[in-house]
Order: C-alpha cells, then sequence, then structure tokens
C-alpha cells in the first residue's frame, strides 16, 4: 500500500514539473520521462564482464592458494615525453582480488615518491561515476606528462574503481555496486592487502585525494578507513586527511548553485535565470525524498534535477561544462582517444598483466549502476572526521560549471561542526576548470604540499600560486 502510495506521488510530482506554468522550451522532455521500470530492468542487466578472461590473474576464487593481490613492476613500451625524469622511478601495477566479492579484480597503479619513501602514500579516485583513474595518470598528476606532479612529494596510488571502470572487472554481474557502501568496502579491502603487501609504507601518513563524482567516494571511504581503525579490523590506516576536488558531495545545496554560478558567470541571461529555478522546488523535494526513501525515489532526484543543469546547457549550446573559456567536443567534452589507443596496444597490455581486456575511459554501465546514489548526500559524515583531527581540503577550479566553486563554497560554509568558523582549507583555483591538475599542475601541486604541511591557510589568504579562498 505504502509502495503504491508513493509511485502515485511521484507520478503526480513529475506530471506538475513537465505541465507547470512554465515556458514550453524548459519543460522536462516527454523523452526524458522518469523511466522507473526500464530503469530497473537496465540495471539488473548489466554486464560488466570482459571479452577475454585477463590471462596473468589466477580466475579460480575457489582456490584458497590464489593470490589475493598479485602486482608487477612495469615498463610501457614506446611511451612518449616521459623523459629523464621518470627513469628511475618504481612503477607498479597490479590486480586485487577483492575480497568480499564474488569475482572482482581491482586494477591499480603504484608510483614510488621520487623523494622519499616515507613520504606520504597518496590514493587517487576519479568520478564518473565509472571514469579510469588512468585519466589522472597520463593528464592530471602522473609521473608521465608533466613535471609538477604529485610523485615529487608523494607515494601514488591510482584505483580503478567500481568494479568495472577501466581495467577492473569481473565475471559476476553481482559484483556491481551501486552505493558508497559496497564501494568503500572494497577499497578499504584493497588497501588492507596493499599495505601487508608493502609493509614499510604502512606507517606513512595516508591522504585520500580525487575529483568530481569522487566527492561521494572519498567521504565514505574516509569514513571507512576511520572506521576499521577504531574497530581494530585489520591493519592502522595513517589517515591524516582528504581532499575533494571539484566534487559532487552535497546535490541539494549544488544543485541549487548551477543557476547563480551560470548567472554570474555570463552564460545565462536574467530573465533565463528566473525560467530555469522554477524547477528548483521539484528538485528539492525529490532529493528530500531520496534521502529517505533511498530506492527508487533517488532515481527520480536524479532526473528531476538533472532537468535543471541540462537546461542551462541547452541554453549555452556547445560550451565544454568543464572548462566554459571551451568548447565540448566528443561525448567527454575532452579528447582522451590517444590514452584509449595507447593502453589498448597489444604491448601495453602485456606489460601491465591486464590480458585482452578492452579500456575505455569511462564506463557507461558503471554510470548507470550508480545512478541511486546520485543525489545523496555525503557531506553528512565530515563533520565526525573533522572532530576527530582528520583534514579536510576541498578545492575548485573557477571556471567549472558542472562541479562549480560556489556549490562547493555554499556546501562547506553550511557544514556545521565545532570549527566551522575557523575552516580555511577551501581554495578556489585561478584559470583552471573541472580537472584542476592538468590546468594547474604547478598550483595543483603546491597546494596539496602546503595543506599537508598545514600550510594552506597562509598561501591562500596571501592568493599565492593562483589559489584563493572560496
Amino acid at each position: 500500500m505504502g509502495e503504491n502510495l508513493y509511485l502515485i506521488f511521484l507520478s503526480l510530482l513529475l506530471f506538475l514539473i513537465s505541465s507547470a506554468t512554465i515556458p514550453d522550451d524548459i519543460r522536462l522532455s516527454p523523452n526524458a520521462n522518469f523511466p522507473v521500470r526500464q530503469a530497473e530492468k537496465l540495471i539488473r542487466q548489466l554486464n560488466l564482464l570482459p571479452k577475454d578472461a585477463v590471462e596473468s590473474i589466477d580466475d579460480d576464487d575457489d582456490s584458497s592458494l590464489a593470490p589475493k593481490l598479485v602486482e608487477k613492476r612495469f615498463k610501457f613500451p614506446n611511451i612518449l615525453h616521459s623523459g629523464d625524469s621518470v627513469k628511475d622511478l618504481g612503477h607498479h601495477a597490479g590486480y586485487y582480488r577483492i575480497q568480499h566479492s564474488h569475482a572482482a579484480k581491482m586494477f591499480y597503479f603504484f608510483f614510488e615518491s621520487r623523494n622519499n619513501k616515507k613520504d606520504p602514500v597518496v590514493i587517487w579516485l576519479t568520478g564518473g561515476p565509472g571514469c579510469s583513474s588512468e585519466l589522472a595518470v597520463f593528464y592530471e598528476n602522473g609521473p608521465f606528462t608533466i613535471a609538477n606532479n604529485l610523485s615529487l612529494a608523494s607515494n601514488l596510488l591510482y584505483v580503478d574503481q567500481p568494479t568495472g571502470t577501466g581495467f577492473s572487472y569481473s565475471s559476476d554481474v553481482r559484483d556491481i555496486r551501486h552505493n558508497e557502501g559496497g564501494v568503500s568496502d572494497d577499497l578499504y579491502d584493497f588497501l588492507q592487502a596493499f599495505f601487508a603487501e608493502h609493509p614499510h609504507y604502512a606507517k606513512n601518513d595516508f591522504y585520500i585525494t580525487g575529483e568530481s563524482y569522487a566527492g561521494h567516494y572519498i567521504p565514505a571511504f574516509a569514513a571507512r578507513v576511520h572506521k576499521g581503525n577504531k574497530a581494530k579490523e585489520g591493519i592502522q590506516i595513517n589517515l591524516k586527511g582528504f581532499a575533494i576536488g571539484n566534487g559532487l558531495t552535497d546535490p541539494a545545496i549544488q544543485y541549487k548553485a548551477y543557476t547563480d554560478y551560470s548567472l554570474d558567470m555570463g552564460i545565462i541571461t536574467e530573465s533565463q535565470y528566473k525560467r530555469v529555478n522554477k524547477l528548483l522546488p521539484a528538485c528539492e523535494l525529490a532529493i528530500k525524498l531520496c534521502g529517505t526513501d533511498g530506492t527508487v525515489s533517488c532515481m527520480a532526484s536524479y532526473v528531476v534535477c538533472n532537468s535543471i543543469f541540462n537546461k542551462i546547457i541547452r541554453i549555452a549550446g556547445d560550451i565544454n561544462y568543464y572548462d566554459i573559456r571551451k568548447k565540448c567536443e566528443g561525448s567527454l567534452c575532452y579528447d582522451f582517444s590517444n590514452m584509449e589507443k595507447f593502453l589498448n596496444q597489444k604491448s601495453v597490455r602485456e606489460a601491465l598483466g591486464v590480458g585482452a581486456i578492452e579500456f575505455v575511459s569511462c564506463s557507461t554501465s558503471v554510470y548507470m549502476a550508480m545512478l541511486m546514489d546520485w543525489m545523496r548526500n555525503l557531506e553528512v559524515g565530515i563533520p565526525a572526521l573533522l572532530e576527530d583531527g582528520i583534514k579536510l581540503l576541498v578545492y575548485a577550479g573557477e571556471y567549472d560549471l558542472i562541479c562549480n566553486w560556489l556549490g562547493n563554497s555554499r556546501w562547506i560554509h553550511a557544514m556545521e561542526w565545532s570549527g566551522q568558523k575557523e575552516f580555511v582549507a577551501s581554495p578556489t583555483v585561478h584559470n583552471a576548470g573541472h580537472m584542476v591538475p592538468m590546468d594547474q599542475p604547478k598550483a595543483a601541486l603546491e597546494m596539496l604540499k602546503r595543506w599537508t604541511q598545514g600550510e594552506l591557510a597562509e598561501a591562500t589568504a596571501k592568493s599565492e600560486d593562483g589559489i584563493a579562498v572560496m
């Protein structure tokens, strides 16, 4: 009975959105109606199986002799522009058999610090959901293409997650993750195996970093590590802090910032601003329902709230919503085809030990599987971490629309905790879009170094290195 009443209410909500006294050009399109049954059917049918088995991994999960983590040193063949700077750098690639899965394998890169092995261990998580962390390896802060990268200051881990992302895969559809609980448990299990394999890094300071949809992953993962430490579940992980770049963390606040940011940046006019804002009440109500129900209602909130963003993009035309200074080219607004071609070369796959798995930058299947997680608020778990002394850094490039600095600034300043008034670790990075380490590598490196050393407040107060307080 309750479910029927809910569906009736949901239908009424969507009817009101599409038929309210709003000009025809900003109604929710009939082609974008709420596909409850279709979406549920699609999610059930998602298949993340690779075309071929991974050649270098024992896929017999029933075998107690199969190692949990298989890692190898590697050297890329025919790599261009790497230079002498990476000549002596320790490169590792590997697979981890996810402990609480049916047949999932998590792929990762590990790069040793060029400075000191006692430098912090930093894990990087790319968002999407479903986008590979290899994007960061080759285009942002990895050791191959730029001089100002994180390996100058830390030991770097890049993980393809959730299952089905990048080179990570499963031969069992039950390993698909749909929420942060499953994602963070997998990452925590991976860390335990990694530090068991590399015990000399276990006592190093540990930081969690990433961008975009990792604004969901990172707080949940940090909370999972902290929980494991407090419960003494396994190896103690020396978690010192977590950093979110251009993230989606509190959708209820951030989605309301779309129109304000777009108006301030000249993307929409005042009259367009007023019209699009008429969609906000429906978005707010849908998000509230997601917060209490957490299942089908979260799919509804995704559709309803993204009608705001989609309308702005239709007005803006071919704008790159990751960097409004540029035009959108291709399905991701950036051309990552060279990386995909490189990683799909047979010699490269053999060097990495990934067999014949086809690499794609971003997985549509993983994206769809996580849709009901999209509108959940991950800010709620952060204050407890801050109260226990774990540091937070939230930064954003000034020209990013999709996870803009304004929305991030608002949720940070709305977050209630004992250090709320003094909190300053929320810089805006000038002349950068969504991918800050790609656009401003020197500023990104300095920001991370100063934050880990407790010196960021002084730098942002002086607006040094293209960084200013939000």
